[in-house]
């Protein structure tokens, strides 16, 4: 979207002062951590913690396991980044322990769908002007990206991601302007050390008639995978239209032949977007649907969308927030639909330029607007909302045999939710509480692979208030070479 040079203009120079009024604010109460690396790019980051040994004792413990079930009162042990065991009492004279009394116990939030390179846009975006909306603003400043403006964007929404308790973030990476923007962004999702996917796009303007960089994304797969199982690679598809739509900015099924065609060479899965009408037969018929290909933003399918989906195997992902803000001509939340067609869905996120991180938040406005729409017609339950969020998914990135659920031998992504805290006391039925009550400042624990990244609310190896100097600077020099673009 080419918007007028007076638009981009305003977009860029309104910021200006939000940003810097922002900046002040936020530094007064920003998080702080000690110690450097001596990189730029690591700055902010010191070494991560170990892994260790430890006994999460006396929680609420969801598991998200229906072999194992959940306890009023239990104990998690994890060894080296493994949970070892769940039960009521454990044992075990050579773990340290995490007093977790008062506390829900419970899988990490896993986002399968978030535009992390936008996280740098907040300064700029409205709700309530459409010259400065999501898109708009994207589209204008996305194509000026350097790649330390990747790095530092996607490690603040990944340091927002963490502090509201995800374990696993999937990095819808739609701006990939060289490899060199995708090694950053990958950078960046080590260093701040959460599990995750890395779907590599094309860059912003990039011709709808003119394939992606698959020799790119072949030197970063050669270059990043396999690795210590931690990110897992991937590409975002431009949307795919025919000639009845091309016009949208959809690439033309030749390209999209070509595009998914060299993911699957590299073994790589697949997701795009479905905004606008419904692509699914027209995907159908090219043969470009399977198993390994995830949509995104189900509000307009059909029923028989929804049997191709089922019979391909295909998943959806569902962003509430973000889609509850889109006009009715755009369709509605067919969550009902597709669990009563028994397609795959899962959370997510999509952007934070004009809302937070918030996975409570997600399930609330999911379980209001399903209720809404279709009342007791499809059941939907608390601890069901809560699975979405966490173990299903898991199942839509393919990474269930390895999180998303407290099993043993699965790896230790958890969080510890307090509820003694004023907004959550007194705590009744658990999964209740987490769905209408819980906010991210509830998170207390987050653990990723057993190493835990934030305590008692604060994060362990990130120094928050670099972090977000950095962002501030990226910012101010990113829109100043737009103005001069």
């Amino acid at each position: 979207m080419n918007e007028p040079n007076r638009d981009r203009r305003t977009i860029l120079r309104a910021a200006s002062a939000l940003a810097v009024t922002g900046a002040a604010a936020s530094m007064g109460c920003a998080q702080t951590g000690s110690g450097s690396r001596g990189v730029e790019a690591n700055a902010a980051v010191k070494p991560p913690p170990g892994r260790g040994e430890f006994v999460v004792r006396g929680a609420i413990i969801l598991t998200m396991d229906a072999t194992i079930g959940d306890f009023e009162r239990g104990d998690v042990h994890v060894r080296d980044g493994t949970i070892v065991a769940v039960a009521k009492m454990i044992t075990t004279p050579a773990a340290s322990v995490i007093d977790a009394g008062g506390m829900i116990c419970m899988p990490g939030f896993i986002d399968t769908h978030w535009h992390l390179w936008t996280s740098l846009f907040r300064p700029m975006m409205r709700v309530d002007d459409a010259a400065r909306g999501y898109f708009p603003v994207s589209n204008n400043l996305g194509r000026h990206f350097t790649p330390q403006d990747s790095y530092r964007s996607v490690r603040l929404g990944l340091t927002e991601a963490l502090s509201a308790g995800a374990t696993t973030v999937h990095n819808w990476a739609h701006n990939i302007a060289t490899p060199d923007h995708a090694d950053a962004e990958l950078r960046a999702m080590r260093d701040v050390g959460l599990r995750g996917r890395f779907s590599y796009g094309a860059a912003q303007g990039m011709p709808n008639d003119q394939p992606m960089d698959l020799q790119g994304l072949a030197k970063i797969k050669r270059e990043w995978m396999p690795n210590d199982s931690m990110l897992t690679l991937g590409i975002c598809s431009r949307n795919v239209g025919d000639s009845t739509n091309l016009l949208r900015g959809n690439i033309p099924v030749e390209v999209a032949h070509k595009d998914w065609g060299g993911a699957r060479a590299l073994g790589l899965p697949i997701t795009m977007h479905t905004s606008g009408p419904s692509p699914i037969t027209l995907l159908h018929k090219a043969g470009l649907l399977g198993p390994d290909v995830q949509l995104v933003h189900p509000l307009l399918t059909t029923p028989e969308d929804r049997e191709i989906l089922k019979a391909r195997g295909v998943s959806y992902s569902t962003s509430p927030v973000g889609e509850s803000q889109r006009p009715a001509s755009a369709g509605v939340i067919q969550l009902a639909e597709l669990l009563e067609a028994g397609i795959k869905v899962s959370l997510s996120i999509d952007h934070t330029g004009t809302y937070n991180v918030d996975f409570f938040q997600c399930m609330r406005f999911l379980y209001s607007l399903h209720k809404h729409r279709v009342g007791n017609r499809v059941t939907l339950t608390a601890k069901r909302l809560v699975q979405l969020a966490t173990l299903d998914g898991a199942v839509d990135l393919g990474i269930a045999h390895r999180t998303g659920s407290l099993t043993p031998g699965k790896r230790a992504d958890m969080i510890l939710v307090r509820t003694g805290d004023i907004n959550m006391a007194p705590i009744g039925d658990p999964y209740e509480s987490l769905v209408s009550l819980a906010q991210p400042r509830n998170v207390d624990t987050v653990i990723a692979d057993g190493r835990i990244l934030q305590r008692a609310g604060r994060f362990t190896a990130l120094d928050y208030a670099m972090v977000l100097r950095e962002a501030i600077d990226a910012g101010a020099k990113l829109r100043a070479r737009a103005l001069q673009g």
